[in-house]
């Protein structure tokens, strides 16, 4: 585990406990493989990756565990048009969504140009954007 995963780790645990959480081996596992998780996993993937650690993780805990987090913003819960529920944490820099309908993937980007005609549109139409989220659905192109 690097550095930045276990100071994630150890953010996904206060939450927990803030909350008055008990923290158990199962629900570490859970918190282990959400601080190393690079995607955009579901709740069975998480199952799975978490049973890595500990065979003994149930489905319901991840559940209850993932409702906590997300009930206290710590992570993210995105439902996906034909991907599902899929958990990402809250504190990664703010990014866009582009989801293949072939293959479920979920790709993060961000641009510049989107940012600043969102921008434009809310100021013309007189509003601040307070939060906002953009998903795009595609499939691959066929490579000729």
């Amino acid at each position: 585990m690097t550095t930045a995963e276990a100071e994630i780790l150890d953010e996904l645990e206060s939450e927990l406990r803030a909350e008055g959480v008990r923290i158990t081996r199962q629900r570490m596992a859970i918190l282990a493989a959400l601080a190393g998780s690079t995607d955009h996993p579901t709740a069975e993937e998480l199952l799975a990756r978490s049973r890595e650690r500990d065979p003994s993780v149930s489905l319901a805990t991840v559940y209850r565990t993932l409702s906590v987090l997300v009930e206290s913003g710590t992570v993210l819960r995105n439902d996906f048009e034909g991907a599902g529920a899929r958990f990402e944490l809250a504190n990664k820099p703010h990014h866009d969504h582009l989801i293949d309908l072939d293959t479920g993937d979920v790709i993060e980007f961000t641009s510049r140009r989107i940012e600043k005609l969102q921008e434009e549109i809310a100021e013309e139409l007189g509003y601040d954007i307070v939060f906002h989220r953009l998903e795009l659905y595609g499939r691959a192109k066929k490579k000729v």
